[in-house]
């Protein structure tokens, strides 16, 4: 539990002496529940359990979000694809939390965002009744979507869908092309920066008192007969070869919430002769990033593709293409775009737009793995986008599949799981829980003026920063008010402060210089230079907090230059084989000096 007498703020701040305070409570402590992996779901338990009153303690094997979960198309959907396939209940729960998101647990963070359903033109009189019969069919879909919304969806936080005839569709969307378009069907949907999320997740389950470790990789089960006690830890930031890299963590409970590598647990198990009962298949998905002057909307678009659905999503100054869905059956931590990826989501999308685009005009490209529970479908398009959760030995529960949207009920089911186990009546607060930096977000966003005439800064600035931190940005304010110097924009990426990246460091437990270029920010996608020309003056913000010397620095640029390099060459292999080995050409950073000649084994089940 916290301290009451020192604010969530301040509560909830992932610094390095915070870092090495919550490694002490791992070696010398027992905690109710020990939650292994550090992505949306697991941060989402984090907060879950610490808000019940439960001694918490989160470990991720990387940073937050490292995996799936900073990976993904950047929404928080119903899913109307899941609609069309008779998943009534699925998207119900997904309509639920989108609400719960955008008008009371993150409003800072998830907003509308308008969509375009263009509806094919056809062949003349005679395809009348087929384009009249695809507008009632697509019509019909988002009226239930906004009906299920509207009627069950915890407070919309979304506008109502509207028809739009071919020349309205072509006003909002000028780039889409004339002569396939016989109109369009709007609706709005939410998006979020998914990593950001994820680190204000973790900041308020430390907010609650929970211990909230990153860089800290569990290698093995604790047992007494066959109950699971604890978790053995690596912590990855230690020397090499230090006595206390390696340390144990007593727990009455142990959660692994680790998504694609929920399979690995069976080699932890195999010694007991258990299987763990639930298996995930891992489905690629890959994303174009382009320039906002690339393609000519207001809006976003769904489309539909043999296999699935494209989105083309307004993101700032940029679009975000995607997303391809195709089984993935090599390295996890960093599965790879091909040049067949790339090359799919380009002709896919240029159906449908005036000016084809090309690879030059591709600022950014990520890959992510979708952990799908696995079943008898061929296609992973077809797996179920539901969750489960288990206990494959007692002391040990596992949560695997659904999707980001549903992260809050994931995260309830297994907590409530938990409970049981340890006695007692504690219920899920977590729908009437702000995250930190939603409180008086509102307010502050209609005194923005104010608050910029307040400390000197532009309109503008103070935008930028209540839509990435809300309430929080006080605390940036206040960091810029003691040194001036951080107000002005991050080396190679104007649209950044300098004051975020000290903030990452400082504040919400960013390590490594990729932490902040790919997940704190977005400037490893969001410029065609992929975060090169901001590694210098990143790293030496950093540093400044972190302690780094001129050697430390000039190794995290090289790590980064490396793992830039390593991409850039994946997304020119012609399969993922190719391209998987392109990419494993750059070592992590994590770890990198203590994990040299030792045996990976089991080591990925929370990378």
């Amino acid at each position: 539990m916290r301290d009451p007498h020192v604010s969530r703020s301040v509560a909830g701040q992932l610094s390095p002496s915070r870092r090495a305070a919550d490694l002490r409570r791992l070696r010398a402590e027992r905690f109710d529940v020990l939650i292994i992996g550090g992505g949306v779901t697991g941060a989402g338990a984090a907060v879950d359990a610490a808000s019940r009153g439960l001694k918490v303690a989160l470990v991720e094997a990387r940073d937050f979000a490292a995996g799936t979960s900073s990976r993904s198309s950047k929404l928080i959907h119903g899913g109307l694809r899941y609609l069309e396939q008779l998943e009534f209940g699925l998207v119900h729960e997904a309509l639920t939390e989108r609400g719960l998101l955008a008008t009371r647990l993150a409003p800072h963070l998830v907003r509308p965002v308008p969509f375009l359903v263009p509806l094919p033109a056809g062949q003349g009189l005679r395809d009348l009744p087929a384009r009249l019969f695809r507008r009632a069919y697509y019509g019909a879909g988002v009226a239930g979507y906004d009906a299920i919304a509207g009627l069950f969806g915890g407070g919309r936080g979304m506008p109502l869908h509207r028809h739009l005839s071919r020349e309205g569709a072509r006003r909002v969307f000028p780039s889409l092309r004339a002569d396939g378009l016989a109109g369009a069907i709007r609706y709005h949907d939410g998006q979020v920066d998914d990593a950001r999320l994820v680190v204000t997740l973790a900041r308020t389950a430390a907010s609650l008192g929970a211990t909230v470790v990153s860089s800290t990789r569990a290698v093995g089960l604790i047992r007494q007969a066959r109950e699971v006690t604890g978790v053995r830890l690596r912590d990855l930031e230690a020397p090499a070869g230090s006595p206390d890299a390696e340390f144990e963590v007593r727990a009455r409970t142990v959660i692994a919430a680790t998504g694609v590598w929920t399979d690995d647990m069976s080699r932890m198990l195999n010694d007991v002769g258990l299987r763990p009962g639930i298996r995930v298949r891992a489905s690629k998905g890959v994303h174009l990033v382009v320039p906002r002057s690339a393609i000519t909307g207001e809006t976003g678009l769904i489309l539909r593709t043999a296999s699935s659905v494209l989105f083309v999503i307004p993101w700032g100054g940029h679009w975000i293409i995607g997303t391809t869905d195709t089984d993935w059956r090599l390295d996890r931590s960093h599965p790879a775009a091909s040049a067949s990826d790339i090359d799919y989501l380009l002709r896919q999308v240029n159906t449908v737009l005036d000016r084809p685009l090309t690879t030059a005009d591709i600022e950014g490209v990520y890959a992510g793995l979708r952990p799908l529970l696995a079943g008898e479908a061929d296609s992973t398009s077809k797996l179920s986008r539901e969750h489960a959760v288990i206990e494959p030995m007692l002391g040990l529960l596992l949560v695997a599949g659904g999707k980001y949207t549903t992260y809050r009920v994931m995260a309830a089911d297994v907590v409530d799981r938990a409970v049981r186990r340890l006695g007692g009546e504690r219920p899920s607060r977590t729908a009437d829980l702000p995250l930190l930096g939603a409180d008086g977000y509102a307010a502050m966003w209609r005194d923005r003026a104010d608050l910029a005439r307040r400390h000197g800064v532009p309109v503008g600035v103070v935008e930028h920063l209540l839509e990435r931190y809300g309430s929080l940005t006080l605390d940036l304010l206040a960091l810029i008010d003691a040194d001036p110097l951080l107000a002005s924009p991050l080396a190679g990426a104007p649209e950044y402060l300098a004051a975020e990246v000290t903030y990452a460091a400082r504040a919400e437990g960013a390590l490594h210089l990729e932490d902040v270029l790919t997940r704190r920010t977005r400037i490893s996608i969001e410029t065609t230079h992929r975060g090169l020309d901001s590694a210098e003056h990143t790293a030496e913000l950093m540093g400044t907090v972190l302690g780094w010397d001129a050697a430390r620095r000039a190794r995290e640029v090289a790590h980064y230059r490396a793992r830039v390099e390593a991409e850039r060459q994946s997304q020119l292999m012609p399969d993922d084989a190719t391209a998987d080995a392109a990419r494993l050409g750059a070592p992590d950073v994590r770890g990198y000096a203590a994990d040299r000649g030792a045996d990976d084994g089991a080591a990925g089940l929370a990378r």
